[in-house]
């Protein structure tokens, strides 16, 4: 008889699951075609960092339009809404980046962008060459969905629509960090957080992921060497600063090969740009050096930034010359938390199929979702969108004027981010 109830009441259970899981899909499904039409009329009209007043408008009226509690404002344009579920339980943090990127795009898409801005003194486009117009589709189709399950939900439901995942403009703080340091966390308190990036180098519908360190962080380190200026056929006369830094590439160079234990992460440093004089025949007083710094580890991280400085500085010493060194702290490691990673990794295969996950590499390019998983534990993964005939050596990459993302990759999409937020809260029944 025991027995007997017990199989009744296991029957019951698989087949509120059953129902759960099909009236997600469902309503996946329903929202669909929305997304494409936000995501298109977001690319047709992209903003920069800071400045995404249009996009956050739309978004804040529709999630007040689900009857969320909405918080606009944050971080210059940030919006943040909370859904509440009709059973106790934590709070889950999904994330979409609103900003678009000075790019002047050359898609042939109707709804491609003429939108042109100043930027740092030059006239150019302005592109959603990121993707972000499919994050804001996506994740306001996720809210939606969400919505007309909260009824299901064992907990609340954070939207988090970020600015500045780009970078924020010259003099102006922005991004994850600043809507952290608005106190975001403090007010909301979320347990944990996901969120999701489209790319090109992945075909459509894939989700690719990684536990533990999955991209880099991204420093900016300048370099300046100050030397005594003196005529070129009469070096002795003066303090070569070009010679100098020659050397200090050189030697910056080695810092990763000899000094960095690579077999713990690997990691980068890299010169972008070099200048100084302005004739053949002058040595001139200083020269600027400025580069970037990735790395997969917060300590090797610290022991790059100290030994910059250092073979900088006594290499321009031996030469008579002085360096200054600033290093720029841009964005940490993004880690995924390895048991959240492997407690959702299931959540991931009901929303594109076990066979369309898959394990990624890193990725030395950044992600100011990092900010949020340094304070709790979360996920970040990649969602592919290039078209299956498409060969994803020779594709336009993330930030090309011909990134293009496919519309039929934003279900699954839309479904990761909603499986996602409704497999955690149903864990903690």
């Amino acid at each position: 008889m025991k027995k007997s109830l017990l199989s009744v009441a296991l029957g019951f259970a698989a087949l509120g699951a059953f129902n759960a899981q099909a009236n997600l899909d469902q309503h996946v499904k329903n929202v669909e075609q929305q997304v494409i039409e936000w995501r298109r009329d977001f690319h047709q009209n992209p903003e920069l960092g800071n400045r995404e007043t249009r996009t956050a408008g739309i978004v804040a009226k529709h999630l007040k339009s689900l009857g969320m509690q909405v918080q606009t404002d944050i971080a210059y344009t940030g919006v943040v809404g909370i859904l509440k579920g009709a059973k106790p339980g934590p709070t889950v943090m999904l994330r979409a980046d609103m900003d678009a990127l000075p790019v002047t795009e050359k898609t042939d898409v109707p709804f491609k962008s003429t939108k042109t801005t100043n930027f740092r003194g030059v006239d150019v486009g302005i592109m959603h060459a990121c993707g972000h117009d499919t994050h804001v589709a996506m994740l306001m189709g996720a809210a939606e969905v969400l919505a007309n399950m909260k009824d299901e939900l064992h907990g609340n439901i954070m939207f988090v629509f970020q600015p500045a995942e780009e970078g924020a403009p010259l003099g102006e703080e922005g991004g994850a960090e600043l809507m952290l340091k608005e106190g975001i966390f403090k007010k909301y308190k979320p347990d944990v957080a996901f969120g999701l990036h489209i790319t090109s180098s992945l075909h459509t519908g894939k989700i690719g992921y990684r536990s533990g360190p999955f991209m880099a962080s991204a420093d900016r380190f300048e370099i300046t060497v100050h030397g005594r200026q003196a005529h070129g056929s009469a070096p002795w006369t003066g303090v070569d600063p070009i010679a100098a830094a020659a050397q200090i590439v050189t030697g910056v160079n080695h810092i990763v090969s000899r000094q960095v234990n690579i077999t713990k992460e690997p990691a980068i440093v890299s010169f972008g740009k070099i200048a100084g004089g302005v004739r053949n025949n002058i040595i001139p007083e200083e020269v600027e050096m400025v580069g970037t710094i990735r790395n997969f580890d917060m300590d090797n991280r610290a022991q790059i930034f100290e030994n910059i400085k250092t073979t900088a500085t006594h290499i321009a010493k031996s030469s008579g010359a002085t360096a200054d060194v600033h290093i720029h702290e841009g964005y940490p490691v993004t880690v995924n938390n390895p048991e959240l990673t492997a407690q959702m990794l299931p959540s991931l295969e009901k929303a594109a199929g076990k066979q369309n996950v898959q394990e990624m590499g890193k990725i030395t390019g950044a992600e100011d979702f990092s900010f949020y998983a340094l304070e709790i534990p979360s996920v970040f993964v990649f969602l592919g969108g290039t078209p299956d005939d498409q060969d994803l050596k020779t594709v336009a990459s993330n930030h090309s004027p011909y990134f293009y993302a496919d519309e039929s990759s934003f279900k699954v999409g839309t479904k990761a981010l909603s499986q996602l937020a409704v497999d955690y809260l149903n864990s903690h029944k």
